[in-house]
């Protein structure tokens, strides 16, 4: 599976985000070092224990027995028709740095479709594991 494909699921996987509360849509595609692709969607609830679209695609890998990960793509926006601006939150970046090397790739997804490729070490320079 290509990154192109992966784009493909993090952009279709926004269809099925629970954002009543943000009316902000976010997908992810995780594609593990085994090839597989696990997708995430966020999911809201009244509360504050609200789930990211990569804890969503990370704990469904985990949960499924991949240990080790190559990238992530991650596109978002306040609309399903389109995207904005979206990077992971403090603690998406955390929690993946539990799981990943500092080389692991991040591509995020932009208003006009490009694509920005950081390293978790870009996003998170002084995290607690890396």
């Amino acid at each position: 599976m290509d990154l192109n494909e992966a784009i493909s699921i993090a952009k279709s996987v926004r269809q099925n985000s629970y954002a009543p509360h943000s009316k902000y849509f976010v997908g992810a595609a995780l594609k593990g070092k085994s090839g597989k692709i696990y997708s995430g969607c966020n999911i809201e609830n009244d509360g504050i224990m609200s789930i990211c679209a990569e804890r969503v695609a990370f704990t469904k890998a985990i949960s499924e027995g991949e240990k080790e990960f190559e990238y992530i793509v991650i596109c978002g926006g306040s609309s399903l028709d389109t995207l904005g601006n979206c990077t992971p939150c403090g603690y998406c970046r955390q929690f993946m740095s539990e799981f990943v090397d500092k080389n692991f790739k991040i591509y995020l997804l932009s208003p006009d479709n490009k694509v920005s490729e950081y390293t978790i070490s870009d996003l998170l320079p002084h995290n607690f594991n890396l």
